[in-house]
């Protein structure tokens, strides 16, 4: 925990702490999972979002930005402290707020290492912490004149698959990225930091882990694939007129679907979230803090191929609420990535230990 956090902390009322949030992505999951562990809640929101929580009742108390990034401003983050808030990140904060900033400026006590969100953010240095983990990593090309097979072109954050696209050449990637630039889904500066992926075919496999500090072991919590437009809907669209209409794959999220897998792949999966654990440990101490997800593909033969990682909770974990096998064979009943995020706190508040799970 940093000297400046750990100075914050010396001043909440502990037994009145709050769990907050970015009002996105996976705010429900967090929220609903602080109420089950006796929590109060704080979200932050834009007023036109509030609907949400509102309908939903899960919000005890309300912060209102304009844009998620005013996260950031003195005020809003002085009204935190106040109630003695813990904020849990998603997706969100690194779409919308850089690494730096989360690391330099935000001033709230955070669940989790936020020195990993920068490793996330950077797919160099994913890969870096993935081979480090002895993962198993599709190929990757250094510029579009090298692709010699079918690859996936990624970009920076957490888009949820926005402007994601497949190519097969050279040709083929200039031909498609300028179309993707005429019709706005992609800008120059993405094109910049784009990411050339081979693209490993097999079926798509999102783990989810938590990592505990307070319980010293890495737990599987559940699995999850998605769905994604148009790569989901172009099946609906007959081969003849795809071909005519030239559509072109790409991967927005709009949901994701519950997994149970085969149980004979748990054994790899339960070293690899190991694995990942250990080397974060190397790259950034303590290592991971609470939920991460692996971002998987398994092919006909059952090899696994991992290709990219999450150090927070993922959306994904939101179809496991009070329903995930792997959680209920952990925990029993009602457990979920919120729960189990909010849980961590209440038992590292009761055991002292809250300082090695924030930063």
């Amino acid at each position: 925990m940093t000297g400046g956090i750990s100075e914050i902390l010396e001043d909440y009322r502990l037994s009145e702490i709050r769990i907050g949030t970015i009002g996105s992505h996976s705010a429900l999951n967090i929220f609903k999972g602080a109420r089950d562990e006796g929590f109060e809640t704080v979200c932050i929101c834009r007023e036109k979002d509030a609907i949400i929580y509102e309908r939903f009742k899960i919000a005890d108390n309300y912060i209102f930005v304009e844009r998620f990034s005013d996260l950031l401003n003195g005020e809003v983050q002085e009204k935190l402290r106040k109630l003695n808030t813990i904020l849990i990140p998603h997706g969100s904060f690194n779409a919308y707020i850089s690494s730096e900033e989360l690391v330099e400026e935000l001033k709230v006590p955070l669940f989790g290492n936020r020195q990993l969100l920068a490793w996330e953010t950077s797919r160099e240095k994913q890969d870096e912490w993935l081979r480090k983990a002895g993962l198993t990593l599709p190929k990757v090309f250094r510029n579009p004149e090298e692709i010699d097979r079918l690859t996936v072109v990624k970009f920076p954050g957490a888009r949820g698959g926005k402007g994601y696209f497949l190519v097969n050449s050279p040709e083929d990637f200039h031909a498609k990225t300028e179309e993707m630039l005429k019709r706005g889904v992609i800008s120059r500066e993405d094109l910049e930091k784009a990411h050339l992926q081979e693209y490993v075919v097999g079926v798509n496999l999102y783990p989810q882990y938590f990592r505990s500090m307070v319980r010293g072991e890495v737990e599987l919590l559940g699995f999850d694939r998605r769905y994604e437009s148009t790569a989901d809907g172009i099946g609906r669209i007959p081969a003849n007129v795809q071909l005519e209409a030239k559509v072109n794959l790409t991967y927005t999220v709009v949901g994701n679907f519950p997994l149970t897998v085969r149980e004979s792949l748990l054994s790899d999966y339960l070293r690899m979230g190991d694995r990942v654990a250990e080397a974060s440990c190397e790259i950034a101490p303590p290592g991971i803090i609470g939920p991460f997800c692996l971002e998987t593909m398994v092919t006909e033969d059952l090899k696994i191929y991992c290709f990219e990682i999450s150090a927070r909770i993922v959306a994904g974990t939101n179809v496991g609420i009070g329903t995930s096998p792997y959680a209920y064979l952990l925990h029993g009943s009602e457990m979920y990535m919120g729960r189990r995020i909010a849980r961590e706190i209440k038992e590292a508040r009761e055991r002292n230990l809250l300082k090695k799970v924030l930063t």
